[in-house]
């Protein structure tokens, strides 16, 4: 839609990987509807995952004991966090909606997105205590996770081997995302492509940029424990 900022935040080493190709027709599709698209793409950008007092420019509030959140917290207030982290918050400031495209690493992130959320969501910023989950500091922007899988979808039913694909969501959507407030589009999943045909492959890619074209259209998920477990 005309207007609408998005930002992906792309966490794959190879750019002709599928990820790379997800991404690449996100922003086709996105630019095709007029919108200001902005990619933080991590592997490139060597993004420094580790939270450490670097991330605090200047003196720390307490010396004697260091404790990441209460300095970043304290950083964020006086303006003096790390010039890569407050990068990266302006962008999700300006965001409408955020696409986090990445392969699932053990039912988790890549450890370098894993690090951008440890760094970049920062009390402050995403959320202040009260000011969290319905109150979170995001809460007029949508938040999406488009990933791709390494076991098939078969796998990933409640009664699979490794449980419902919902279970895996719960900590990032709702733990780490709607914790700083954003709202939750239903994730898009590519199950297994390494083992798809490359036809398949094809489809994949076709019917994430064919949801994309009404992504403006959909309503969020209904994102509590019922969502992810069932009643």
């Amino acid at each position: 839609m005309a207007g609408k900022k998005v930002l992906i935040v792309y966490a794959h080493q190879e750019p002709r990987s599928i990820n790379g190709s997800l991404k690449k027709v996100a922003m086709e599709e996105l630019s095709r509807q007029g919108c200001t698209i902005t990619v933080s793409d991590l592997y490139a950008m060597d993004f420094e995952p580790r939270a450490t007092r670097k991330d605090v420019i200047g003196a720390l509030s307490n010396p004697e004991f260091f404790n990441y959140g209460v300095e970043v917290y304290e950083a964020f207030k006086k303006r003096s966090l790390a010039s890569d982290i407050t990068d990266e918050q302006k962008k999700v400031q300006e965001a409408d909606l955020v696409i986090f495209q990445f392969p699932l690493y053990w039912f988790g992130m890549p450890a370098i997105l894993k690090g951008w959320m440890d760094r970049v969501l920062c009390q402050g910023f995403a959320f202040d205590i009260p000011g969290f989950y319905d109150s979170g500091f995001l809460k007029n922007k949508l938040a999406l996770l488009s990933l791709t899988t390494g076991s098939t979808a078969e796998m990933y039913t409640r009664t699979g081997v490794s449980g419902d694909f919902r279970y895996f969501l719960w900590p990032l959507q709702h733990g780490a995302l709607h914790f700083c407030g954003f709202k939750i589009l239903a994730p898009q999943i590519s199950f297994a492509p390494e083992i798809a045909s490359e036809e398949e492959r094809k489809a994949m890619v076709a019917s994430w940029a064919q949801r994309l074209k009404t992504i403006w259209e959909e309503e969020p998920i209904d994102c509590t424990p019922p969502w992810y477990f069932g009643q």
